[in-house]
């Protein structure tokens, strides 16, 4: 799923990024380029950050967070 379209940044690509270091949104724009145009993805961008530390399963599907 497309989460920059501004950028055309993927969700896929947002999970590998944070497995590999990651930690921060500022991270995330220098090395993916995500929410440096219009800024409208940097919530959902910044809960693959949130989501990969929190215990269980958690998808974010169109800025829900649905727990499993």
């Amino acid at each position: 799923m497309f989460v920059c379209i501004c950028n055309a940044i993927t969700d896929r690509q947002i999970q590998e990024t944070v497995a590999a270091g990651a930690s921060s949104l500022s991270d995330l724009q220098a090395q993916l380029g995500v929410a440096t145009c219009c800024g409208c993805c940097s919530d959902l961008a910044a809960s693959y950050l949130t989501g990969s530390s929190a215990q269980g399963q958690s998808t974010v599907t169109a800025g829900i967070n649905v727990q499993s």
